[in-house]
């Protein structure tokens, strides 16, 4: 899958205070951890797109600031989990993932979501809120439409050239992957049952977040129009920002060092680091 590309090193600024860290550094299959940070004041979670993986945010781990601990989520049915069950609903996604992070609610989490990623994210905060009281330091949607701002779209349904055409359009995967045969049909359902997760997702009404919240999007993304980005207002009774980037749905691999940077500074005033 298209990752961002190799980013430049963040030099380590003097040490904050130590706090413990989980047992282990890893929570099952569910959580990767490239660049482990036991020091740092707050943990950004990383949700993949529909088809990626956690090390797409390979890069994203390497180049944030020393104060924030990357944990880039895997989901089942891809890489090392590909003979898992697919999981094809973003609530039962995000119900798994919240179990998951709960090792690591030591200390104060954020999240970061693109496309799929970013529903994903957005459910699992709700869940943090609702369930535990605990509200994120700062949610960021990518690439995504805002929860309220709904899309009839149906391209879970098409056959599999339709689907590679699909992925093509908006240049999210790898071109050498595309042309390997073999790969493709490897990585097809996991594709599909994401782009099924992300189609016929509902949200429930509820409560708005109370953490900040910041919309990234790029322009002329076929997936996410300006408005509908800025729609992720409505969801949240903390400040709202609206970043926009280069054209594409896929923005954050060119524009990789502006978007790493909107959120160390956002993390920086959220926690005041």
């Amino acid at each position: 899958m298209t990752a961002f590309p190799p980013p430049l090193r963040t030099p380590r600024k003097d040490p904050i205070r130590t706090v413990n860290t989980p047992a282990t550094t890893d929570s099952g299959l569910w959580i990767r951890r490239f660049q482990p940070r036991p020091d740092s004041s707050v943990r950004l979670v990383c949700l993949p797109h529909a088809g990626g993986s956690a090390s797409f945010y390979l890069p994203v781990a390497r180049a944030m600031p020393y104060f924030a601990d990357v944990l880039c989520v895997q989901y089942p049915g891809r890489q090392d989990r590909r003979a898992e069950p697919l999981v094809d609903s973003v609530e039962e996604l995000a119900d798994q993932v919240f179990t998951a992070l709960l090792p690591w609610a030591d200390r104060p989490l954020a999240f970061f979501g693109h496309s799929m990623g970013a529903s994903v994210a957005y459910e699992v905060a709700r869940r943090f809120e609702r369930e535990k009281g605990i509200v994120a330091a700062a949610l960021f949607a990518s690439g995504r439409r805002a929860p309220s701002a709904h899309r009839h779209e149906t391209v879970h349904l098409r056959d599999d050239d339709g689907l590679i055409e699909e992925m093509k359009a908006l240049s999210g995967t790898d071109s050498r992957l595309l042309g390997d045969e073999e790969v493709l049909r490897m990585v097809l359902p996991a594709i599909r049952a994401d782009y099924r997760a992300a189609e016929t997702y509902a949200p429930e009404p509820g409560e708005r977040l109370r953490c900040p919240v910041t919309a990234m999007v790029g322009t002329e993304d076929p997936k996410v129009t300006l408005a509908e980005a800025a729609a992720w207002a409505e969801h949240t009774e903390g400040p709202f920002d609206l970043k926009v980037f280069s054209p594409g749905h896929f923005y954050l691999v060119r524009d990789h060092a502006e978007v790493i940077g909107a959120m160390a500074d956002r993390l920086r005033t959220a926690l005041a680091v």
